[in-house]
């Protein structure tokens, strides 16, 4: 049965990760499919990094910030830039470079719906509530989206940096972080209508209870040796997709010298 290696990662700026070894782990890990986020590279950029694939990208408005894209090995069939309420070009600039989905022709399988996404962070700092106000605002979008593909009959998968930890499973210090952005309530809530819409997070499901495992550590301090994160990147798929997934697994660094990112990977194998 054909085999498809999905790996979803926030590579905060795709120059850099190449600077620190993502072509490494790439030649080793050797995905199908690359969902990647915080690109933060124009077009012609991204074909240098990753020449030889079928790439579809798109950056945002605003310079040196988000920016989304699917890198496939299989040809991409069609190509969708933004969320469909949003793809008028007529969104706010904080909203772009944050959606695109890819339609893959995989060989003697059919077609799979890639979709990456880097949702906003948001900021509960006071006079930042303009952060959160976007965040809701894309979130709601995205639900919307999500309500349509969960129902459609071909295999999809949403996956990148959702930047909401889900339950207290998916942070380490969830006491501590009661009140901060990405582990509001609220934010919360929306993975919950996810769920409720059919959508099956992987990772969780082939994870286990948790703690864990984590998929971001702050840079600074001793959060990556203590490993003090969060699990705020995902692989979702809708109920077409979820019998072909058969394992699950976040490639983080062996060492904090040997990081890329600040991200792991989340990597996903598919039998179809």
């Amino acid at each position: 049965m054909p085999e498809l290696t999905v790996a979803t990662a926030n590579v905060n700026g795709i120059r850099a990760a190449f600077r620190r070894g993502m072509d490494t782990w790439i030649a080793a890990r050797r995905p199908d499919v690359l969902l990647l986020q915080e690109v933060r590279a124009p077009e012609t950029v991204v074909e240098e990094y990753l020449d030889g694939w079928h790439v579809a990208n798109l950056g945002s408005r605003i310079k040196g910030r988000a920016g989304v894209l699917v890198a496939s090995r299989h040809p991409i069939a069609d190509v969708r830039r933004g969320l469909p309420e949003l793809a008028s070009g007529e969104e706010d600039d904080v909203h772009t470079g944050r959606w695109i989905e890819a339609d893959i022709v995989v060989p003697a399988a059919g077609t799979l719906t890639a979709v990456s996404t880097y949702q906003h962070s948001g900021s509960t700092k006071p006079g930042q509530e303009a952060t959160m106000a976007a965040k809701y605002s894309y979130l709601e979008r995205t639900t919307a989206r999500l309500a349509e593909l969960a129902a459609a009959e071909v295999p999809a998968v949403v996956a990148g940096d959702i930047n909401i930890a889900h339950t207290n499973a998916d942070i380490k210090n969830w006491k501590g972080n009661l009140g901060s952005a990405g582990f509001l309530p609220a934010e919360r809530a929306h993975l919950d209508r996810w769920a409720e819409l059919g959508w099956t997070d992987l990772g969780r499901a082939h994870g286990g209870d948790g703690p864990g495992p984590y998929t971001w550590w702050s840079w600074r301090g001793k959060a990556f040796d203590n490993d003090a994160g969060w699990r705020i990147d995902y692989q979702y798929a809708n109920p077409a997709l979820v019998p072909a997934c058969r394992k699950v697994e976040v490639d983080r660094a062996p060492s904090y010298a040997e990081r890329w990112s600040d991200h792991a990977a989340v990597v996903a194998v598919y039998e179809f």
